[in-house]
């Protein structure tokens, strides 16, 4: 009886341990790979984030002020312009984009760039790919656009008719602001092909790489910028 108790306890005992060595494997096992994880999604977090800041940073100071139209384009611009160019990194960091031979960076590579890099073939070419697409974009919107306003769909109740008009009105005025954005887009990248993009019209300074993605289509630099906007203010247009 005694030599039965005896392995009773050390059966009971070993069961214990084996039972906490799988609890500690398990654990130890489930942190390298909640890591692992971390560390693949934390540099394009923080490149996203960063730029986002500085977007939301910059462009209420880039968008306020008149452009050559005299139109003020407005914070929500700026930041459908955000957004646009978060969609379009999200795309480009999955698969590299061949922009007239060369491989563009990614939007974290273009932010970590020394400022001797500025405004070289790759910056160049990211630019480029991003005032390509968005005058795509553009151009896709404005056909949009004239489908809607050929339908000729009938519409028997009057306050449905009504909310259609108001709609199309709208509709025209956005195609309206995006016509002219297109036109700067365009602007921009003759700028590219003559080599003048990135650099302020009025100084010759650097426009800077956080300033032209929340503005890609900008022609002054920030202080540039601030300083026709002052003069606007104390003497008009």
């Amino acid at each position: 009886m005694a030599t039965k108790k005896k392995t009773t306890v050390e059966t009971d005992k070993p069961a214990k341990t084996v039972k906490a060595v799988k609890t500690t494997a398990k654990t130890t096992a489930a942190k390298p790979a909640a890591k692992a994880v971390k560390e693949t999604k934390a540099p394009k977090t923080a490149a996203c984030n960063k730029a986002l800041k500085e977007a939301a940073e910059l462009a209420p100071l880039v968008q306020s002020a008149k452009d050559g139209t005299g139109e003020n384009t407005s914070v929500e611009d700026a930041q459908k312009a955000a957004e646009f160019l978060m969609n379009n990194y999200e795309k480009s960091s999955e698969e590299k984009i061949i922009v007239d031979g060369i491989v563009i960076p990614t939007q974290a590579e273009l932010l970590n760039m020394p400022e001797s890099d500025y405004m070289n073939e790759r910056q160049q070419a990211f630019f480029k790919h991003l005032l390509r697409e968005r005058e795509a974009q553009l151009r896709s919107n404005a056909g949009q656009t004239a489908e809607h306003l050929r339908d000729n769909t009938i519409i028997p109740d009057m306050a449905d008719r009504a909310t259609i008009e108001e709609e199309h009105a709208l509709e025209l005025r956005t195609r309206d602001r995006e016509r002219k954005l297109l036109k700067k887009v365009q602007e921009a990248l003759q700028r590219l092909e003559k080599g003048d993009y990135g650099w302020c019209e009025e100084t010759g300074d650097p426009i800077g790489i956080p300033r032209l993605l929340a503005r890609p289509t900008a022609t002054l630099s920030l202080e540039a910028q601030q300083r026709r906007e002052l003069r606007q203010k104390l003497y008009g247009n």
